[in-house]
């Protein structure tokens, strides 16, 4: 990971509150190849468990893949994550780099990410929507009626 900080944009307010953050990082191909992409990180307050990472592969397609923040947060520090999306920090530069792994079907990809810039802007998420209170704003008549009768409850 190169590490470059004119790579890192700041955290800001997307269209309609969203956060997002943009991250030069690298796809790990192999032991000495890599692929640098662009990743963009969104948050949405309405939707507090999941960040939306967006990979951005010039001459490629875009990918997006929603990831638990809890996930996110925690593989910063320690592997976290089973199945599909795997994240730990890399032992090569303690505190600097953190790998994710994504896997679907027979495929997997391996991306190298700066600790951080990501930290701070997850924190930041963390600042809107606390960890333990992401059920707070649920209307649970309305979910409830959802669950029951797939749609808003019969009025009386």
């Amino acid at each position: 990971m190169s590490g470059n900080q004119p790579g890192v944009r700041d955290p800001r307010t997307a269209p309609h509150g969203h956060q997002r953050l943009s991250l030069d990082i690298e796809r790990v191909l192999d032991v000495s190849t890599r692929q640098a992409i662009r990743a963009e990180f969104r948050y949405d307050p309405a939707l507090p468990w999941a960040v939306s990472v967006e990979f951005l592969i010039e001459g490629g397609p875009r990918v997006l893949w929603r990831i638990g923040r809890d996930l996110l947060r925690q593989g910063l520090y320690t592997m976290s994550g089973l199945g599909d999306v795997r994240m730990w920090p890399s032992s090569l530069e303690e505190g600097v780099t953190a790998r994710l792994q994504l896997a679907s079907g027979d495929m997997a990809a391996l991306f190298e990410l700066p600790i951080p810039p990501l930290a701070a802007w997850l924190e930041h998420t963390y600042s809107l929507v606390p960890a333990g209170q992401e059920l707070a704003g649920v209307d649970w008549d309305v979910t409830t009626a959802n669950l029951l009768y797939g749609g808003p409850a019969p009025s009386s």
